[in-house]
């Protein structure tokens, strides 16, 4: 199978780069290039393509303008960032980009973002909910975090603030509660106005004089479950 690449950089040097690039990846095709955002959406809204190599830093509609309405077609296609600033790399996975790629481009790390949007394209053909991102990123003192979703046990709010409890340990993101309950409906379980929990951890409810608990595999203590959502708590764990 070939995969239509479309390529998207107001430099024209670096879209020869990245065109020369792909010709070591006979699976990839560059069918067009745009030199800006605007074009970029201009020609998806008139024709397919399966992977957008896309700058972030161009004049007029920017690359994460671009990326957001780009989502908002009927097919998007995967999307590879490849810029030379990496102080949009929280704000590229949340648009759902498959990878964030530094300037200059390497091959080992085309070759790697290409091997992740195949695996993009196929989950996508596979499953209705295939596009929801794979990772939760975040940006720490230490550089951009990547959180595997199934690591996930749950998600807290307090106040303005919401953390992402997983396997190893506890970090701060920037999605709300409501984007996350949004783009992973299939995954995880409002129990509380400030949690969500991912289902394929829970393990049973429990009533005591305090009010109702939720019991999540992964995690010592249990957590509350307001009065408000006890009811459809409980229905789902029937259900499962």
């Amino acid at each position: 199978m070939s995969y239509r690449v479309l390529v998207v950089d107001d430099e024209p040097l670096a879209r020869e780069r990245l065109k020369r690039l792909m010709l070591e990846h006979a699976d990839f095709t560059c069918i067009a290039e745009a030199g800006d955002g605007a074009a970029a959406v201009s020609w998806l809204q008139q024709f397919n393509a399966d992977v957008v190599l896309l700058d972030i830093q161009m004049p007029g509609l920017d690359g994460l303008q671009a990326a957001e309405r780009i989502a908002e077609l009927e097919k998007p296609p995967v999307i590879i960032f490849c810029t030379a600033y990496d102080d949009h790399a929280v704000s590229a996975f949340r648009v759902n980009a498959a990878d964030y790629l530094l300037k200059p481009i390497r091959k080992e790390d085309l070759a790697r973002a290409l091997c992740r949007a195949i695996e993009r394209l196929e989950r996508s053909a596979a499953s209705p909910e295939a596009s929801a991102r794979t990772h939760i990123s975040a940006k720490t003192a230490q550089g951009l975090t990547l959180i595997p979703v199934e690591n996930v046990i749950y998600f807290s709010a307090d106040q303005k603030y919401v953390s992402v409890h997983h396997l190893d340990g506890e970090t701060l993101i920037d999605d709300s509660l409501k984007q996350l309950e949004e783009e992973f409906p299939q995954h995880f379980l409002r129990i509380h106005r400030s949690t969500l929990v991912a289902v394929d951890r829970i393990s049973g409810i429990e009533n005591t004089d305090e009010g109702a608990i939720l019991c999540l595999k992964g995690l010592d203590d249990p957590l509350p479950v307001s009065r408000r959502h006890v009811a459809s708590v409980k229905r789902f764990i029937k259900g499962v």
